[in-house]
């Protein structure tokens, strides 16, 4: 068999585009990490800096080592950042210290972003790159030759600013050593989305160049005495501008290396990872084993491409890396207590519990085993699982007690190293005890929940507080969570299961038979919505198109404009009930009623937000009303349309690799329902896709027949599992494990597989979508 050189030579990094979602809103990290990696090391920017950099053009403010990635809210991390220059005439007061004043354009041309790589050019000539370690991050700054007013070379000066990105520095320190430049200090900051504070500390070394001077700078003035600062917040709303520099001799080749450890335990520990971790100062072997991380890790995913474009492929791969970017792993940099690992930068399970978490059930489900080992340490020590962590700070809710799906959706996958029944203690603690503060730990409204089986608008709650709102998307989000803890209580043979499947179907006391919906005064012909409701079991009203483009007010978060949903409108929140799809069929009508709706969600624009992550199933949901052609369809349509390979490729933030997990299993063609053994089948983007098994080593591979790379061809005809004919329009996880190999013929039109009832996904009705999710799912 002759393999083409472009097989036998294939690199999966030359696949991956760091920038993809760099503009637009995607927020995603563009710079240099590891996967998981607590380093991440890029440029930062004043425009759209919360993942710190971006390709809008905007100016350059410094280099830091710490960030997160897609996120929304407020910029995250980017403390310290370093920031290089030549100042005039080599006086140090001619140098620009201020943030705002110091800020640089770029050169667009020239940045360069790849796995465990980034470098960028500034316009006045200052050329930079980066590669990182776990904890450590090397920079090369290079500086071109200018000279002064009498024909002297400037001398290069890297100075450190103790900021963050989003400026919420309370105080810091810093201290530099007047022989080796060597800079040492901490700061205190602010979450970017929750409460508390964290401390953090650098070490900075420097190599390349003989040390000039050195000292302090505060404001826009600078001095070589003292060698220590301590410096606060400020006065009012005045930020006080702070940090140290070094003033170099020019090198001979102009170029000046920085080794950046950092360390939420101490600068000791900072200066030792990167002693450790850069003891040599090789910045090619450190690019070199980053770049190797990378290839390992997406090592378990192979496909044939055949005449796919390479644009398409370059999406999927670069999909599948941004999923590894979080959480992060930050063992042994927890002050709070020790536990053999700690995963940080859940930011936030609300986003990553839908599809980012669970494709790494396929493909690194060792590395998600410690990270829920991560989640429950976190139980035991602070009493609740998070819902959102960042920073080592708990984050706020924004929904139900979403790490309990996580971690169901592990034990029906076999995800091994889990203690289940501390698994199970903690998914109950969440159902049964309602925390002071729910706003960033636990469920609120538990009082209501138990006795009027729904979050009442308005509700009276004095055992604990937050954002009084959110009544209808706590309640769909309270019902799936207890879903899954049913599922668990069932397989670990606790008696409590049938009380937990019961309040699985409180969504159904805010189902308002009656409510109509409008659009521009125009009635949508469509019957049926959530509600808010009282607690004396009366009616409030929420315009089914509010927090949408469409409605008033358009957007709705839990402190702007709160509504009775969060992030979506009750049209998109109408589709939630993952485990009883086939009772909310029934509820809206039947099969043709409840296409004729996702249809019109998704057809009319402006009402179905594809940025947003309670969108995704929706996209797949055509599969329990018997038509998963349809869903095809969906993918096929928001994939290249939204998701591409493009600078602005992404429809809304990332969300920690959020929309890159959608984009990738939906190109893979097997979409999760998690919480549940449930992958929905629609055909992949590829001709053939494989998927090996970390922990079995078999491989998983889905074929096709008739595939076309202008997809035309996206409807299945038939298929057949291990050679056998396979008319469910769904697999377990055991198609992974077992290393099924499924085959799929396809047509360009749709036909009838998958439709009948007996061959739809699994829905605890059952009666109109397949067989009931007690029996498919053995609960």
């Amino acid at each position: 068999m002759r393999l083409s050189l472009a097989v036998l030579f294939f690199d999966v990094l030359d696949y991956i585009d760091p920038l993809i979602g760099s503009d637009n809103g995607g927020n995603v990290f563009c710079g240099a990490t590891l996967p998981y990696g607590m380093a991440k090391a890029v440029a930062d920017v004043d425009g759209q800096n919360t993942g710190g950099f971006s390709t809008d053009g905007s100016n350059i403010t410094g280099f830091s080592s710490m960030h997160d990635s897609g996120t929304g809210g407020n910029p995250s991390l980017g403390n310290f950042p370093i920031f290089p220059q030549l100042c005039a005439d080599d006086v140090i007061d001619n140098c620009v210290f201020p943030k705002a004043e110091r800020a640089t354009h770029y050169v667009n041309e020239s940045v360069v972003a790849r796995p465990g790589y980034f470098a960028v050019q500034l316009v006045n000539g200052i050329k930079a790159e980066m590669t990182t370690t776990q904890h450590a991050t090397l920079y090369h700054f290079d500086f071109p030759e200018q000279k002064s007013s009498n024909a002297i070379a400037l001398s290069p000066l890297l100075q450190l600013d103790l900021t963050d990105l989003w400026i919420s520095r309370q105080n810091a320190s810093i201290s530099v050593d007047a022989m080796t430049g060597q800079l040492k200090g901490n700061g205190t900051f602010l979450p970017s989305f929750g409460a508390g504070s964290y401390v953090l500390h650098f070490c900075a070394d420097f190599s390349g160049a003989g040390v000039k001077d050195n000292g302090i700078w505060v404001n826009n003035r600078a001095g070589t005495e003292p060698k220590e600062l301590f410096v606060t917040r400020g006065f009012n709303l005045w930020f006080t501008e702070a940090g140290a520099f070094v003033h170099f001799d020019r090198p001979a080749n102009g170029t000046i290396s920085v080794r950046t450890g950092m360390s939420f335990i101490s600068a000791d520990q900072a200066c030792q990872h990167a002693a450790t971790e850069i003891p040599t100062w090789d910045f090619d072997g450190v690019r070199s084993a980053a770049e190797d991380a990378w290839r390992e890790k997406l090592s378990p995913i192979s496909i044939n491409a055949g005449d796919v474009s390479k644009d398409m492929q370059i999406s999927f791969w670069s999909a599948i890396y941004r999923t590894m970017m979080s959480p992060q792993n930050y063992t042994g940099e927890n002050p709070n207590w020790k536990s053999p690992e700690y995963w940080d930068s859940f930011y936030c399970i609300w986003d990553q519990f839908r599809s980012q978490l669970p494709l790494l059930t396929i493909i690194d489900p060792s590395t998600l085993s410690s990270m829920l080992r991560s989640l429950l340490y976190t139980y035991q020590n602070e009493g609740w699982l998070p819902d959102c962590r960042m920073s080592l700070c708990q984050g706020w809710t924004q929904g139900g007690s979403n790490a309990d799906v996580v971690l169901v959706d592990a034990y029906v996958k076999n995800v091994t190293g889990i203690d289940w029944n501390l698994a199970y203690e903690a998914i109950v603690n969440d159902a049964e005890h309602e925390p002071l503060e729910w706003a960033h730990e636990g469920r609120g409204g538990l009082n209501s929940w138990k006795s009027v089986h729904y979050i009442p608008y308005l509700d009276f709650d004095y055992l604990g507080f937050g954002t009084n709102s959110r009544s209808i998307s706590r309640t769909l989000e309270y019902s799936y969570n207890d879903f899954c803890l049913a599922t668990l209580a069932k397989a670990l043979g606790k008696g409590t299961y049938t009380k937990y499947l019961s309040r699985a179907s409180n969504w159904k006391n805010l189902f308002k038979a009656d409510q109509t919906s409008f659009i521009n005064s125009t009635n949508t012909g469509f019957v049926g919505f959530f509600q808010p409701k009282y607690m004396n079991g009366t009616w409030g009203f929420q315009d089914p198109v509010a927090c949408s483009i469409l409605g008033n007010p358009q957007f709705c978060s839990i402190t702007t404009n709160p509504s009775e949903t969060f992030e979506s409108t009750v049209w998109e929140y109408n589709f939630y009930v993952p485990h009883d799809i086939s009772t909310l069929i029934s509820k809206l009508g039947n099969d043709t009623t409840f296409v004729k709706r996702l249809d019109f969600f998704h057809e009319t624009p402006g009402l179905a937000d594809i940025g947003n992550e309670p969108v995704f199933l929706t996209v797949y949901e055509y599969h329990y009303a018997g038509r998963p052609a349809k869903s095809a369809e969906r993918a096929h349509y928001y994939i290249p349309s939204s998701f591409n390979d493009s600078k602005t490729g992404l429809p809304g933030n990332d969300d920690s690799g959020a929309m890159g997990s959608f984009t990738a299993f939906s190109m893979m063609g097997l979409f999760p329902n998690p919480g549940q053994n449930v992958y929905l089948l629609v055909p992949p983007f590829f001709p053939e896709i494989g998927v090996t098994s970390p922990v079995t080593k078999k491989t998983a591979t889905v074929k096709t027949k008739n595939f076309d790379a202008g997809y035309k061809n996206i409807y299945i005809q038939s298929a057949a599992v291990n050679g056998k004919p396979w008319t469910k329009s769904w697999v377990g996880h055991e198609f992974f494990t077992e290393g099924w190999t499924l085959e799929l013929v396809l047509g360009s039109s749709e036909s009838s597989w998958g439709t009948k009832v007996e061959d739809r996904p699994p829905s605890l009705g059952g009666s109109s979508g397949g067989v009931a999710a007690r029996d498919a799912l053995d609960i």
